[in-house]
């Protein structure tokens, strides 16, 4: 049997610096809470252009959120935070050691960074930050997208295995403030099976509702 080493202990909590209403930050967040380890936020002040500053730029040369600090480790892009914190603080089940599992998770930190992002994620931020977004483009990017994880979840309980891994935690985010873009998700039962299923996972972090959604 492989033997696996027990997972690293941090030496004192990790800095995370976020927005409260940025996705790709939330991500990194629950990542922390589900892995229960001791955190810090600093909120970044985008709309102000903080992300911008000489400060942030050392952290992060793009000028993006989130970025972690992990006793002088910098890392900056939610999916390379949710892979170092997995590979680092997980024995395996976040983020499977297989060469299977592992693509399978990688399958869909792809779909975080391709449809989830031009589709729902587009679609909020067009609504709630009036960016000039293609709107029609990302609602229907979302509703295909919905429609294929209807059937996915249909079928398992989470995307990429029996269990919950860094796949789910990329995708949920953005997915659960869909409505905020004005793309409903009643019409997907499993999709919406899926979120409770996530929610309901020990050190589960909720994301800051922005709006009332359109099922209210």
């Amino acid at each position: 049997m492989q033997q696996t080493n027990p997972p690293a202990v941090p030496a004192r909590p990790l800095v995370l610096y976020r927005s409260p209403l940025s996705g790709h930050a939330h991500r990194a967040e629950l990542m922390l809470g589900l892995l229960g380890l001791p955190y810090r936020l600093v909120d970044v002040d985008l709309r102000g252009g903080e992300q911008r500053s000489e400060a942030f730029l050392r952290l992060n040369p793009f000028g993006q959120v989130p970025v972690l600090d992990d006793d002088g480790v910098v890392l900056a892009d939610s999916n390379a935070i949710l892979v170092y914190l997995a590979t680092r603080y997980d024995d395996g089940r976040w983020l499977p050691r297989d060469p299977v599992g592992a693509a399978g998770v990688q399958r869909w930190l792809s779909v975080a960074a391709g449809e989830i992002a031009f589709g729902p994620a587009a679609a909020r931020l067009g609504v709630l930050f009036g960016r000039p977004v293609p709107m029609e483009d990302a609602v229907a990017r979302a509703q295909r997208l919905f429609t294929l994880m209807e059937s996915v979840l249909a079928a398992g309980a989470f995307l990429a295995a029996d269990h919950a891994t860094i796949a789910d935690v990329a995708a949920y985010s953005y997915i659960a403030r869909a409505e905020e873009g004005n793309v409903p998700l009643a019409p997907y039962p499993a999709l919406n099976a899926w979120l409770r299923r996530v929610e309901a996972l020990p050190g589960f972090v909720p994301m800051l509702v922005s709006k009332p959604s359109l099922a209210a």
